[in-house]
Parts: structure tokens; sequence; C-alpha cells
């Protein structure tokens, strides 16, 4: 899902006329308002290499991205989306107090609000404003001298480079990483997430101690800060955005993945399973338990969340409403299917079109490699 920032001017007025045309017929725009939009973008592309979208382009627009977005299951909520323009910051300072803003407005308490902000767009010939964390939101990743990781093993790269910029965690296994801005093309800046903006969930499980007592947590809010958002043509490469977290993407990836906290093991233990071998059926016993306590865990807490039963009802409810707008509905099957009993769900039955549409979020570059 990589794309090139920049298109050349003939592509970029047909993309800019395609977005317009779609964005203005789906806002119920008159055929004149249209019309005399596409010639004013035509024309300031003529003249600059380039236009600017109004405010209300750019909340539609994002609105657009996220119901293209072929990976994501919880596209319904797509017209619930609240959109920060931020592109008239200009520097760090205020790019990390508008990153604030979004953590506690998309916190709302525990009720989470699907939330983006949008920084300046990317232009030829200037540096543009970046943002290195792949989430807000994450926890660092120590590797040990004997091989060992304490904390995430996702981010020891990145933990490595916050070091590298002065940043000290306290090596716990759930230390929040710092937000890396970097303006312009100057030097990166370290800041510190002050702890009472942060939402954690305590992970308990209702019946079973499956932890040993151990400390197991993770953040509410899921904010993914490294793709890169292209509306009409026209990238902004700083564009953080979030949903609400559907279970298994805590329960049966982020804590339970080998390659991430591998602690299916360690729950088997605790349940008393047979873990010499597969034929027990220990993990997907370990794994149940282990969704059950997350799931339980954000409700106790009052935090949104999602079982994977109810999203993927929730992406038929999508296909069906996008099916009435006369609109196709593309996906990636291999993402939109929970990986947890994918069975059980419409979706591992069904078949998608991959087709990537626009306005979408892209890959990009990582900053810091």
């Amino acid at each position: 899902m990589n794309r090139e920032i920049h298109h050349n001017e003939n592509q970029l007025q047909q993309e800019a006329e395609l977005f317009i045309r779609n964005c203005y017929s789906e806002l119920g725009k008159t055929t004149d308002d249209m019309e005399c939009r596409v010639e004013q973008v035509l024309d300031e592309i003529n003249q600059s290499g380039s236009y600017i979208h109004s405010y209300e382009e750019l909340v539609h627009g994002a609105k657009m991205a996220w119901r293209n977005s072929n990976r994501c299951i919880g596209r319904l909520f797509w017209n619930r989306l609240h959109v920060f323009d931020a592109r008239d910051l200009d520097n760090e300072e205020m790019i990390f107090q508008a990153l604030l803003n979004h953590i506690e407005f998309a916190t709302n308490g525990g009720e989470i609000r699907p939330t983006i902000t949008i920084f300046k767009q990317a232009e030829v010939g200037r540096e543009p404003h970046l943002i290195w964390n792949h989430q807000l939101l994450r926890y660092a990743g120590y590797e040990m001298p004997n091989g060992d990781v304490i904390g995430d093993p996702s981010s020891i790269r990145f933990t490595k480079v916050c070091e590298s910029l002065g940043w000290r965690g306290k090596g716990t296994s759930f230390d929040l990483l710092p937000i890396v801005i970097q303006c312009s093309g100057r030097e990166p800046q370290v800041f510190e997430l002050p702890k009472e903006v942060v939402l954690e969930v305590p992970i308990r499980h209702p019946e079973l101690d499956l932890f040993h007592g151990e400390e197991v947590k993770w953040y509410a809010v899921p904010i993914i800060s490294d793709m890169r958002l292209e509306i009409g043509g026209i990238s902004y490469v700083a564009a953080p955005f979030n949903g609400w977290y559907m279970g298994t993407e805590i329960g049966a990836r982020n804590l339970a993945d080998e390659f991430r906290y591998n602690m299916l093991p360690r729950i088997a233990e605790a349940m008393g399973l047979d873990t010499t071998s597969s034929v027990s059926l220990w993990k997907d016993r370990a794994l149940v338990e282990l969704n059950v306590a997350v799931l339980h865990s954000f409700r106790e807490c009052g935090v949104s969340i999602v079982d994977h039963h109810t999203a993927a009802q929730q992406f038929g409810a999508f296909q069906r409403n996008e099916h009435k707008e006369g609109r196709d509905v593309t996906g990636r099957w291999s993402w939109l299917i929970p990986p947890m009993s994918p069975a059980t769900t419409d979706i591992f039955h069904s078949t998608f079109d991959d087709r990537i549409l626009t306005p979408n979020f892209f890959h990009q570059p990582n900053p810091y490699r």
C-alpha cells in the first residue's frame, strides 16, 4: 500500500477533480457548487502545482479514507469520525499539545471517540512535519544482554532510537514511550507523555489468576500515527487517527503473539494445562481466557471495546449500508477475519475485492530507519 507522495500536475488534477466530484455529491452539494469548486481547484493547481482543501473537504475526505480502509473491520462508524484541523501548526511544541488534545478528546473518560488530527500537507521541496511513533501510545521494549526482552519486542528498535535521543525509561514491562516529533527537517524532539492523559486498563480475569499476581495492563486507545492520509492527491504525512479496540487485538495479538508479550505459556501454567502436547489445545484454552480477561477488564473500567463477534456483525451492517448507497465494499480478507475463532463469523466465509480506493491511508517510509 505504498504510493508516491507527490504526483505530476496532470495526475494531481485528475485525482483532485475525482475527489471533489465524489465528495460534493455525497455532501449533497448542487451541480453549480461542484463545477465552481472543480474549476477553482484546477486553476489553483495550474498556478501553484498544488491546492488547499477546505475544512469541509478535509473532514469528509478523512471520513472517506476510513470508509475505504480495506484492513479495518470497524468501518460501520466511518461517518462518526471527529476531525481536528491542525494544518496551521508549525512547531514541535504546538504539535505535541495538539497530540495531547487528541489523546484526551479520544479517550473521553473511557467512552472512546473515533478521532483524527491532521497536520500540514506535504509540499514539493519542503521537508514535512513527521511523527516518528507507530502509535501515540505504545510500550517500550528493552533487549537484555542474554537475549531476553522486557516489555514489547515490537518496540525494541524505536526504544533504542528514543534512548539515543536522551530518553530513559524505567525498565518495566509497560513503560510508555515518549512522542518524537520532527518539523521541517530539524532535529527531532522528544516529549514525555504526562501519565494523567493516558488511560490504562489493568487486565484481570473475572475468576482466574492468570498472571501469578504480575501487573498486566494495556492502554485504552489505539492511535495509529505513522500512516499517510491521502485525499484527492494531497498527502498528509502526519495524521494520527483512532477508533476503539477490538478485544482480540490485545488478547489474541499484542499479549499473545510469540513475538510480542507471549503470555500464553504462563497463562497455561497458571491454569494447570498440559503444555507438553498440542493435542491438549492448551494454547486455545489459554487464548480464550486471556480474551475473556481483556473484555472483562475494559468493561469493568468503563472503557469502550468490542468483541470480535459483534465487530463482525457490525461489518455486515456496514456492507449493507454501502450497498444501499451504491458503493462497492473493498476489503482484505486476511485482515478482516478476527485472529480468534474466525470461522464463527460471516466474514470468514466471504470474499472481498482488495482494490485500493482513495481517499485512504497508506504506509510510508519510517523516518528513523
